[in-house]
């Protein structure tokens, strides 16, 4: 089967605790059920994983990159400094789309900024659970113009 990596960084784990305004009130468990319902619906399986440790996200990315077509990423804060993701993105050679549940760039100055975003063919924000239902169809569509 054809398998999609959600990948979710640094205090996503506490959605559904964190401040609704921003990130609603669906946990990360939802989230990514919503994501594997989507995804299924065009016969993918989604792997889905979440780190608070920058490392274990790019072992991650490493460890599912020759198994699968594409990565749905939040970095959470990771977004804002981290080329070493930025760069574990793009050796994988595979179409990344970055999600962020809250409106980044309407934010503190220092979240507009994504060093990760260059490594993505999309970036989609404030849109909360949306934006992942969004990613899922933005991959899709390009992996199927790809072929």
């Amino acid at each position: 089967m054809n398998k999609i990596l959600l990948i979710n960084g640094a205090n996503l784990n506490w959605l559904g605790l964190r401040d609704p305004n921003h990130y609603g009130n669906l946990s990360l468990k939802d989230i990514e059920e919503l994501t594997t319902e989507e995804a299924s619906k065009f016969n993918y399986e989604l792997i889905a994983y979440q780190s608070n440790h920058e490392g274990c996200l790019i072992d991650t990315l490493q460890s599912h990159a020759k198994s699968c077509d594409g990565i749905i990423i939040n970095p959470g804060a990771f977004t804002h400094y981290s080329y070493a993701l930025h760069d574990a993105l793009l050796d994988t050679c595979l179409p990344a789309v970055e999600v962020h549940l809250s409106a980044i760039k309407q934010r503190e100055e220092w979240r507009s900024k994504s060093v990760t975003a260059a490594a993505c063919i999309k970036v989609i924000w404030g849109k909360k659970e949306q934006g992942y239902i969004e990613a899922v169809h933005v991959l899709m569509e390009h992996i199927q113009n790809d072929k």
